[in-house]
């Protein structure tokens, strides 16, 4: 942002940055301007991975696939691979000499002690470690790797054709994916669920596929920043088990991606994120407005500035009290853009900049006016904002952390600011969030603005649908999976729904869910116990309707005559009598 719309539109800006081997082992810019040639980005600096395929229990045919294609991806992408199955690798002196070390399809025991502990202080230190599908099935009795892998293999059902949900598309990972996948792949059941200690980037649809056993929150791929306080990154995929695998692009890219994060190469927030709803899922723009000049286009889930300069916002929901909003950001080059939080509704951009805080993107500004600063008013760490940003083509993500009339400003889960409004005419516990379109010769996208309310008042009472009837759990039975339906208002338990501001519906001490996170018409309502995930996310729009942001579609009382009993289902958005809701207040 600049100081104001009106006077200089240059001036409305938004930040982007300113940036011989051992025994068994067998070696395997920014961009420019519109109207100038795109500059290609540096190559990252060489450095070392070891892959490390034993196994003392079964022996996947695709390790030699997966070597190669590690190999050809260092070849294009300036690494170099040694790879071995001899646990004697792992010394302190072997490990310093690499970046990052993959364990690719390795099973049962495959380290002694000293081994462990060589490697555990390397991760430690700060070296990478990126598993590989049958990597879950290594070491269950070494506590540390238990925590470093992040969940171990249960069972599996013959290989299959699933979907996938891409739940983060920011992390380079996953970041080349739609937000569906379907592959075909063993698919694994894991004996727990690493959402609490890690950022899950994807998970299956157990409604796609037969033989998933984990409740509807069936992780496949997910990241951890640190391990029990370590400097060491990690990366844990559950793809990978057939040969073909590793000749499908989008399964190298993940490779990649995986690798260059832990390896250091590139930076992404792998903190646990739980409790968010979604503000800008990807599938709509409902609930936004734009202000001001120019606009944003809406494909692949993202939403990208064309001219300016304006603002798109959300007017759909005023945040109040403590509150955190992420936001994933892109740009192209040297272009500005930024985020705004704590303006009130207005369809006029300047009010935004008057009345609230803009959080920068601009690579090259001065330092209260660049990527992270506060703008205007308190310039970032630029040393912490420097090592934590990724360069233009990249994605980064954003965490505003408000409390109170404190804001904290995290890039890619690294603290890089952090600012208290003293001005007594602004307020940062009581606005609006926007995007800022700048202008024609700046390139922003952003995508999954998501938000997470800490301060926020439940509420609590009856919802009432078609008919003036209750939305009730059948039976007031508490067990997963029951029945949620219409039935006449009794003031019983089975009708007191609470909204706590984390974007869960509740009764009976568990949540209002689609079944399996199915996205079909039709599918099942139910009751079912809180775990965070999309399918007990409940978006309430403008139009009476209440909206699952995972599906798109909206819920919905079945049928065309409503009587009691009457089975509450997901539909295609419709807003017809079926689909008004009435919420606690």
């Amino acid at each position: 942002m600049r100081r104001s719309f009106t006077k200089a539109a240059c001036l409305l800006s938004g930040a982007l940055l300113c940036v011989a081997a051992s025994p068994g082992i067998t070696s395997a810019q920014p961009v420019a301007k519109p109207g100038k040639a795109p500059a290609r980005a540096a190559a990252d600096p060489a450095y070392k991975v070891l892959v490390f395929h034993k196994h003392t229990v079964f022996e996947h045919s695709s390790i030699d696939d997966g070597i190669a294609a590690l190999t050809e991806l260092g070849e294009e992408n300036n690494f170099t691979v040694d790879a071995t199955k001899e646990a004697g690798a792992f010394t302190a002196e072997n490990l310093a000499k690499y970046k990052a070390v993959v364990f690719l399809q390795t099973t049962g025991d495959v380290l002694n002690t000293s081994q462990e502990n060589a490697f555990e202080k390397y991760v430690r230190g700060g070296g990478g470690y990126m598993g590989v599908h049958a990597a879950a099935d290594t070491e269950y009795n070494w506590p540390f790797y238990g925590k470093l892998v992040g969940a171990y293999f249960g069972v599996h059902p013959d290989p299959q054709k699933a979907k996938i949900k891409v739940e983060d598309r920011a992390h380079p990972g996953t970041a080349h994916l739609g937000s569906t996948w379907e592959r075909f792949d063993e698919w694994y059941n894991y004996k727990s669920n690493p959402r609490d200690k890690a950022r899950v980037l994807a998970s299956l649809d157990e409604s796609s596929y037969s033989g998933g056993n984990m409740g509807g929150d069936h992780p496949i791929t997910w990241c951890q920043s640190s391990v029990e306080g370590g400097a060491g990154r990690s990366f844990y995929t559950g793809l990978g088990h057939t040969d073909e695998s590793y000749a499908e692009p989008a399964f190298r890219k993940q490779l990649l991606g995986g690798l260059r994060y832990v390896a250091g190469m590139t930076n992404a927030d792998c903190r646990p994120e739980n409790g968010y709803t979604s503000l800008f899922d990807g599938s709509n723009t409902n609930g936004w407005k734009q202000a001001g000049p120019g606009f944003f286009e809406l494909a692949d889930g993202t939403l990208s500035s064309k001219g300016g300069s304006g603002l798109l916002w959300n007017n759909a929901r005023e945040l109040k009290d403590d509150y955190s909003v992420k936001v994933d950001w892109r740009a192209e080059g040297d272009d500005n853009s930024g985020v705004f939080v704590g303006f009130p509704a207005s369809d006029d951009p300047d009010s935004a900049v008057k009345n609230g805080y803009e959080i920068q993107i601009d690579a090259t500004d001065s330092p209260d006016r660049s990527t992270g600063a506060v703008y205007g008013v308190k310039a970032p760490d630029t040393a912490a904002r420097d090592k934590a940003v990724n360069p233009p083509g990249e994605w980064n993500t954003f965490e505003l952390k408000v409390t109170g009339e404190r804001l904290e400003v995290f890039l890619n889960g690294v603290k890089i600011n952090d600012f208290t409004n003293t001005d007594p005419a602004r307020s940062l516990r009581d606005g609006h969030v926007g995007l800022q379109n700048h202008g024609d010769d700046d390139q922003v996208s952003f995508r999954n603005v998501r938000v997470k309310t800490a301060g926020q008042q439940s509420r609590a009472g009856e919802i009432k649908g078609v008919g003036g009837k209750c939305v009730d759990v059948a039976k007031a039975n508490s067990a997963d999976g029951t029945r949620v339906q219409l039935f006449g208002c009794n003031g019983n338990d089975a009708q007191k729904w609470s909204l706590p501001g984390d974007g869960t519906i509740r009764a009976l001490g568990k949540c209002l869910d689609v079944n399996g996170r199915g996205t079909a018409d039709g599918t099942k309502i139910q009751l079912y116990s809180c775990n965070g995930t999309s399918a007990q996310e409940w978006k309430p729009q403008g139009d009476g309707t209440v909206r699952n942001p995972h599906s798109g579609k909206c819920l919905d009382a079945s049928g065309s005559t409503w009587g009691d009993e009457t089975p509450l289902h997901l539909w295609s958005c419709h807003a017809k009598p079926n689909q008004q809701w009435t919420l606690p207040s």
